[in-house]
């Protein structure tokens, strides 16, 4: 699995910057290792991007992450307390890297602007935050799950 993720957060970046969202992005860039082909990851993910579906709600690129978590190890059986408490423990690790990083994992927070609105959008683009803020944090994703995963395949 290690060399398999080498490269994944500037391959998530590269992904974004072709037009797909942030959620899609990260899932997409790592989802072949556990096991989802890029199409299937790319359709997965697609409604979470913008704070899922646009609402802003949390960053795309952070449950993105949150879904490769889930898939590495997610319970699959209903009985299975212990896949879901590590899965849990997982993502509250992961949330916590990210803000150390970002200070929030809120699409809003982030972006500090409220993309349903005009003022928002316009604010959005003159300030550049797609490149000053998505590209980072998809970058920050892409790179705290890699370095997640990694920690636990040695």
């Amino acid at each position: 699995m290690r060399d398999q993720m080498k490269g994944k957060s500037e391959a998530a970046v590269d992904v974004f910057r072709s037009g797909f969202n942030c959620a899609q992005a990260v899932f997409s860039a790592h989802a072949a290792v556990l096991g989802v082909s890029e199409s299937d990851a790319l359709r997965i993910a697609c409604g979470f991007g913008g704070g899922m579906g646009r609402l802003q709600e949390t960053c795309g690129a952070v449950t993105g992450a949150f879904m490769l978590i889930g898939c590495r190890y997610g319970m699959t059986a209903k009985d299975d307390g212990a896949a879901r408490e590590k899965t849990y423990a997982r993502v509250r690790q992961f949330a916590d890297r990210f803000i150390q990083k970002n200070t929030s994992i809120s699409c809003r927070t982030l972006l500090g602007c409220d993309l349903q609105s005009d003022e928002g959008r316009k604010y959005f683009k003159d300030h550049d935050l797609y490149e000053t803020v998505c590209v980072k944090c998809v970058r920050d994703a892409a790179s705290i799950v890699d370095q997640m995963l990694l920690e636990e395949s040695k």
